[in-house]
Formats: structure tokens, sequence, C-alpha cells
């Protein structure tokens, strides 16, 4: 059974009166750098059992009347067709995908800047598409020099010749498809426009991770280091905040180390009284109320580590198909290493290939290659699946899981004979198919025509929606119908990686 450790209520009202107090601070007016996932963090769902996934777009909702979202998007970002790994998704499509969803949960995106532009042709068709939609659209030129040249960047070339958005309401947040986007720029460009008008606003940065009043060894923040490996981020010891405050608090690196030229910056905007009151330190200026929702940290801890393990696998399937670095597989290791772990440690690993030794034992591979899956259901279960030459390893493993929380007999068949001869027949005769086996994808639809004639599959299909946020392990690489599958059922998966190109006898 599924174990909370994490209170999104507590967290929620913690967060809330933190933002609300910190725009007090400056005149009601509050510019807020959004980092992370937007509407559905998978990872903080993951780190912190019981953190509700849409737990941010909750917390737009309670700022609602205060609030209003600046969307940013770098042109260079969308010029060479940047992806979200996570959706497979190019950053023009998620962006569009943010504003829709942002959309129907009655939150409008207030503009969209493109930031960093000199002319790239992807900005120009996502400009005409969003304002096609209707969309404020605004473009902040690339600054030359930013964020170093300080001369140049606090000036009227620099901040001063972009874009000044008038916003009424107190809460601005900065929001993106990911890291890179501009959103510091935009909330320094908008912090001087506003100075230069003598309205008093301030800046500040919203990150889930690292939580700052953890300690830095601490498995959820060694998670965030395992999260953005291929970044090289360290979690490290705020020196700024030690000094300031006498506290130890986490940060990374990179806040670190761009924390100068910050100081620098906002000396220049705001002056140096109350540069000194308002900004000490990285951590002090963020908003990051996190802990305050952890009701057992040995459940969370516990769950960071499989966090760890998890980007291991993803990282390690990375650098088998050329698009993570030896150095960021070294890293992981290292994490690993650091905090006693092994990929074995993830239960359903060895669970998982053991069933591809069972299916070669008894020769009921599909041509050649033998696959084996592992599910950990709610309730801690595990069931096993292996290919076969009518299905692949992942989805015998759903059906022999719904079936096992439907309590249906084993020798019971869900998928109707004659459903699987027409699909196989249109595979092999028309398609052209090398494997008649069944991916995911094509399970699920087997499964729901099947349904039409046979009540017990019907049961099994009701049985689908449990296995969200149940953990897969797979021996080979995943088809490319598997992982859509997979993704769509909200399984967590991880792969051994074997490569499925198959030998036929």
């Amino acid at each position: 059974m599924l174990l909370e450790g994490f209170s999104t209520k507590k967290y929620l009202a913690a967060q809330t009166r933190a933002l609300l107090d910190k725009i007090k601070e400056f005149d009601e007016k509050l510019y807020l750098e959004f980092g992370g996932k937007l509407c559905y963090d998978s990872h903080a769902a993951r780190v912190l059992p019981g953190y509700e996934p849409d737990t941010k777009i909750k917390m737009f909702q309670k700022l609602k009347k205060n609030l209003e979202m600046i969307y940013c998007v770098s042109a260079k970002d969308l010029q060479k067709g940047k992806v979200r790994y996570d959706l497979a998704l190019t950053y023009d499509q998620q962006t569009l995908k943010d504003i829709s969803e942002l959309h129907e949960k009655n939150i409008d995106i207030f503009a969209v800047v493109i930031t960093r532009f000199e002319g790239e042709q992807a900005a120009k068709q996502l400009k005409q598409q969003l304002e096609n939609l209707g969309i404020r659209v605004y473009v902040q030129t690339e600054m030359s020099g930013y964020p170093k040249n300080i001369d140049f960047v606090v000036s009227v070339r620099g901040f001063g010749a972009q874009p000044c958005l008038e916003i009424k309401k107190p809460l601005i947040v900065a929001t993106s498809p990911g890291g890179g986007s501009g959103k510091m720029s935009f909330c320094l460009s908008q912090l001087y426009h506003d100075h230069k008008k003598g309205i008093n606003s301030g800046f500040a940065k919203f990150e889930t991770f690292p939580i700052w009043n953890l300690p830095p060894e601490h498995p959820v923040n060694v998670a965030y280091e395992a999260a953005t490996a291929d970044l090289g981020d360290k979690v490290i010891v705020d020196p700024y905040h030690l000094k300031a405050y006498g506290v130890t608090a986490a940060s990374y690196n990179r806040d670190i180390e761009n924390f100068e030229i910050m100081k620098k910056i906002l000396r220049r905007i705001i002056g140096e009284k109350d540069f000194t009151r308002k900004y000490c330190s990285p951590t002090g200026m963020g908003v990051n109320k996190a802990k305050e929702g952890i009701i057992d940290d040995a459940v969370v801890a516990a769950a960071a580590k499989q966090e760890i393990i998890r980007r291991c696998f993803q990282y390690k399937r990375g650098f088998l198909r050329g698009i993570e670095t030896k150095e960021t597989v070294e890293r992981i290791e290292a994490l690993m290493k650091k905090i006693g772990l092994k990929v074995e440690d993830r239960k359903i690993v060895l669970p998982a290939r053991n069933a591809a030794i069972e299916a070669e034992k008894f020769g009921k591979g599909d041509k050649g290659i033998f696959c084996g899956a592992a599910i950990e259901l709610p309730d801690g279960r595990i069931v096993t699946g292996k290919n076969s030459p009518l299905l692949h390893a992942e989805s015998a493993a759903i059906l022999n899981a719904i079936k096992t929380m439907a309590k249906i007999p084993d020798e019971i068949h869900l998928l109707s004979s004659n459903v699987l001869e027409k699909i196989t027949n249109l595979k092999k005769g028309v398609l052209g198919a090398k494997s008649e086996s069944l991916n995911v994808g094509e399970t699920i639809i087997s499964l729901a025509i099947s349904a039409a004639t046979n009540p017990t599959a019907a049961v099994g299909i009701k049985m689908l929606g449990k296995l969200k946020g149940c953990e897969i392990h797979v021996t080979h690489v995943p088809s490319n119908g598997d992982e859509a599958g997979l993704r769509k059922l909200g399984l967590n998966v991880t792969t051994d990686g074997k490569p499925t190109v198959r030998y036929v006898s």
C-alpha cells in the first residue's frame, strides 16, 4: 500500500501565505520567477508521496484574484526544436498545451513573452499562431553580454529597450516550458521599468527543489541532483545565507555562482539600501515552503531514493541512445554510491529479469528475443509478464496486473480470440509488420473491443485506472507503441535498455 509522506493541504496553506507575505514587502507588486513543471509535476509527486501533481495549479487558483501569469519561451529553443522529454513535446507544442490546460482550470495567461529573439522563423510562427488565438505576445530581443555586462544590461539600451508590460495585479508569475527560457530576464526588465516609474516592485524565486531547510545530503535533495545530473547541478550550503542569518540552507551551485551577478544588477535597479535589506542570499530570494508539507520524513526519504534509481536507469538508457554523455552517467553513478544504492534496490528489477529468463527457458519469446516486465501494484504485490508471439512483455504484465487486481482467474482470457485474429491479420497481412505481437497501445484497444462481448474484459478495463502511478521495469527497450501506452496509463517506467532487434529463426 502506498504510504503518504507529504500533505498537499498543509503545504498549500503555508506556500500561499508565504507568497502573500512576500508581496507585502514590495509595495504590493512582486515578480516571481517560477521554476519546475507547471501543470503536472511528476517529479515532485514521485519524491514526495502525497504531493498532488497539480498542486501548483491549485495554488494559482487560490491566488487568482491577485495573480497574472506570463509565459516565457526562448526563440533559440524554438528554433532548434527543443523537446520536453517527459512528454515528448517540442517547446512550441508545450507552450500551447500549458496555455490550454491553464485555461481549462480557469487561469488565463496575461501574455506570452518570446525571449532572446534575433529574427528566428520558428519564433515568428509561434507568435503569429498565438496572436491568431487572441493571446498577447511580446518579444524581448537578445541582449549582448547578458547578464555579465552590467553597464549595458541595466541601461536604456538593455532592459530599457525591452517591452514594458502594464500589469495591475500584485503577483506576476513568470513560467516557461523549461529552464533557460528567459524568465529571470523578463522579471528584471520589468523591475527596471517599474523602478524608473517610482514603483517599488520586487523579485523572488519559486523552486520546489532543492528544499532549502533540508540538509544538502537529504535523499530529497540528492534526488534533485539526480534529476539535473545532465546539467551538473550540485546541492551545496548557501554561504550567503549562513553569513547573513547564521542558518545552514541548501541551495545549488548555479544559484550560488549567479548570485554575485544578481546582486550587481539588483543594486543598480533598486539601490543599495533596499538591496541590502531584502536580498541577502539566494535562499532569501526564494519562497519555498515544501518542508512544511512533509509529514513522514522516512517515507519521503525512501521515495527519493527510488527516484534516484529511476534517474540512473534513465541516463544510462539516454547514453545508449547517444543523447546523454558519459559524464552524466558517471555523475548519477557517483550519487548512487554516495547514498548507498544499487539498481536492484528497485523491487521490480529482479522479477523483470527473472521473467525474461523464464521466457527464454520455455522458448516463449518472439522470434529470438526474450523480454521480461514487472509491475508493482498499489498494494505492493508484484506481477510479471514475458513476451510471446502474441504479446509484448509490457502488455502481458498489464493484463496480469489487472487480472490480479480484479481477482480474475489466470486461466480466463481477457482478449477475444476473434479480435486477436483480426488485429494480427491486419498487422501482418496489410501493414506488413515483422511481428504480430501486440504492444501496450494495441493491447488496450483489443481489450476495449473485447469488452463489447466479454463482461470479464469489461471488469479488467475498470482496473486500468488503478495502474496510474505504479512502477514498471522492463528488460528491453520499449517500442514506441509500448512507451506511448505506458505513458497514457501513467506508469513510471525504467528499463535495462537491452536492444529489441528481432532475429528471425
